[in-house]
């Protein structure tokens, strides 16, 4: 009698979309619920991230899954009672019976632009090509392209939902309070899509997206009632958006080092911390010795920014006091 040949294992990617398809099934995730992002999967499951990407495209060729802009993969409607494989979403017995969906065919900008934004969010923006969004959606490469240009088009419209999920609200009757708020609102936009910090890096080739472009146009009807000239007007803007782009940025290079090294910014400090002590030991640093010894002192970002924030508008209540004199 010839051996028995043992079985194939099941890819991993199969097995995590068999498992969220049962939480689906029995309830424990509802239409609406949001689905384990990517780097949920890796830490949760121990695997790479394109198994993980693979097992939500699965679950999202099925019809079971949609991108959520600003959310993430979230559950539409409960499994097909007999699933075919990837690409099948209704089956006999069903509506349309003995029709298959293809997802190239109600493949919309919309799907599109929403998981480019959950991939970039999860992976940083060095990750996002046409390709891993196709791979993440469960298309063909070319059928992206029927939709979005390219890459650079593509950031542009991820950009621009970005920067629509929250709306500014009215503008405040006072320039101060109208530039802390629009301050904090872009450093708000930053925070949920780091990668969005690089994306607009450029003043002298800005983003040009309508939702972008409310910003600006929020911003600078803050300043309508100052006596400050268009130019200063537009300068003060700039100033802003260069000191909330740089701290973002900075928060999204701090990000990047915690995933690489493994380690809180604590751990770090108190590896490095002998290195410093002996730099210091010489003596040639006093200044900064006083104002770092004794454990004091412990630098954050958030506390960082409004200090910085409030100091740089003294200087533009100092410029309005003058230009009103």
């Amino acid at each position: 009698m010839a051996p028995r040949t043992p079985p194939t294992p099941e890819p991993p990617y199969l097995a995590i979309a068999a498992e969220l398809r049962r939480r689906v099934r029995t309830g424990e995730l509802a239409p609406g619920d949001r689905f384990p992002s990517t780097r949920a999967i890796t830490r949760d499951w121990g695997v790479a991230m394109a198994t993980a990407t693979k097992a939500l495209a699965v679950l999202r060729q099925e019809g079971l899954a949609r991108p959520e802009p600003g959310v993430g993969t979230v559950v539409v409607s409960p499994p097909p009672r007999a699933t075919r494989g990837p690409g099948t979403t209704r089956g006999p017995g069903t509506a349309g019976e003995g029709a298959t969906t293809s997802p190239t065919a109600s493949l919309t900008r919309e799907q599109i632009v929403a998981a480019s934004l959950e991939l970039a969010d999860t992976e940083g923006l060095n990750a996002l090509t046409m390709r891993r969004v196709a791979t993440t959606l469960g298309v063909s490469t070319m059928a992206l392209y029927r939709h979005v240009p390219g890459k650079a088009e593509l950031v542009r419209l991820m950009t621009d939902a970005a920067c629509g999920e929250v709306p500014l609200g009215p503008v405040p009757a006072h320039w101060r309070t109208g530039l802390e708020q629009g301050a904090r609102w872009l450093r708000a936009v930053y925070a949920r899509h780091r990668w969005m910090a690089h994306a607009m890096a450029s003043f002298t080739r800005p983003v040009a997206t309508p939702n972008a472009m409310a910003y600006t146009e929020w911003v600078l009807r803050a300043m309508r009632g100052t006596p400050l000239t268009q130019n200063q007007k537009l300068h003060t803007h700039l100033v802003i958006f260069a000191y909330v782009q740089g701290l973002s940025m900075a928060d999204d290079l701090e990000e990047q080092a915690r995933q690489d090294s493994g380690i809180s910014d604590g751990e770090w400090m108190e590896q490095n911390e002998p290195r410093f002590d002996a730099i210091q030991s010489a003596g040639s640093y006093p200044e900064l010795a006083s104002v770092t010894s004794g454990g004091g002192f412990g630098l954050d970002l958030r506390t960082l920014f409004e200090f910085g924030l409030g100091r740089t508008l003294d200087g533009i209540a100092s410029m309005i006091d003058e230009t009103s004199g």
